[in-house]
Formats: C-alpha cells, structure tokens, sequence
C-alpha cells in the first residue's frame, strides 16, 4: 500500500474516533473517508482495533521525534511540552482521550504498540543523557517518563486543570531534583 493511502486510512481511522468514540469507529467509516476500499482496510488490518493501533503508532498526527536540547532537563521539558499539547489541543486531545480511553474497556484494542514505540524513541534521551554523565546508572527511563507523562494525563485529563508555562519545567525539577529537603 502506498504510505500516502496508509496516511490517509490512519487520519480517517484517528478523526472517526475522535468524533465518534471507539464504539462509533467502523473500518466502513474509515473506507468512506478515507476513499480506500473496505476489502483493501481489511486485508492490511482484520479489525477496528488493529487498525486503531497502527494508526496510534504510525499516523503523523501522533507523530514523535525526541528532542535534542543537549541536556536531560531540557530533553525532558520538551517531553511533557510536547505531551501537555497532545493531550490539551486538538486533535491529538481529542484522539488520545478517545483511544486509550477505550482501551480500558476494550482488551482487544491493544494500545501497548503506542507506548512502546514512545519508549523506544524517548530511550535515546537517556541514552545521551548517560554519554553526558547527566544520570545515575540505576535510573529506569521508563519510570521517569511515566512520572511525567502521568502528571500531565492526571492533571489535564482527569483533573481538568489547566496546564501553565511552567508546569513542564515544575514536574521536570521535581522528578530530577526530588521535592524533599
């Protein structure tokens, strides 16, 4: 399939379930919008929720490239950045909400595929960050970005406040720093 028709299918796959929650997304709808055979959807996809998976992983609107700010601290501030306006604007608040929500009620939608392929990519931060002497030989990167990134999902998601200038830096110091005296 050519990767301007799989684009096609992901961004119709991820705006259907923006709109109409997992439970409104069919692969006919995502056929309709996105001009592509239903037959062709499914011998590349068998189901709505393996179709969603690939879209979380390999659409470019939920695209990712890590930062490169020359340090751990300022890698990790772009990290939170860059998820507080995942899951602040749209349409990726939309879609995220939507999605891994859903996961939640629907074991056959497997949304591990979307975490691992962040962590995969997030790992050259700390990668870098250990070359730089900048982080402790013990430190578990997943751990750190879990920390961070849940911040961000309790505090715009669940909570529904408002995310400030500084909250990125606030919770980057907090994880790096610690919050005791």
């Amino acid at each position: 399939m050519a990767p301007r028709k799989q684009q096609e299918i992901f961004d119709a796959t991820l705006r259907l379930v923006s709109e109409r929650g997992y439970d409104g997304l069919t692969i006919e709808g995502v056929a309709e919008r996105s001009g592509v055979n239903k037959t062709t959807i499914y011998r590349w996809w068998p189901s709505k929720a393996a179709l969603l998976g690939a879209a979380l992983v390999e659409a470019d609107t939920l695209g990712f490239d890590p930062p490169d700010t020359g340090s751990l601290r300022g890698d990790l501030v772009a990290v939170v950045e860059g998820i507080r306006r995942l899951l602040t604007q749209p349409p990726g608040r939309d879609i995220a909400v939507a999605a891994l929500g859903a996961a939640v009620h629907h074991p056959e939608l497997d949304v591990r595929g979307f975490f691992a392929d962040r962590m995969a990519r997030e790992k050259a931060i700390f990668d870098r960050a250990a070359r730089r002497g900048e982080l402790a030989a013990e430190t578990d990167p997943m751990l750190v970005i879990d920390l961070l990134a849940g911040a961000v999902w309790i505090r715009a998601v669940f909570r529904g406040l408002p995310l400030d200038d500084d909250f990125a830096g606030d919770a980057v110091s907090a994880v790096l720093d610690g919050v005791a005296r």
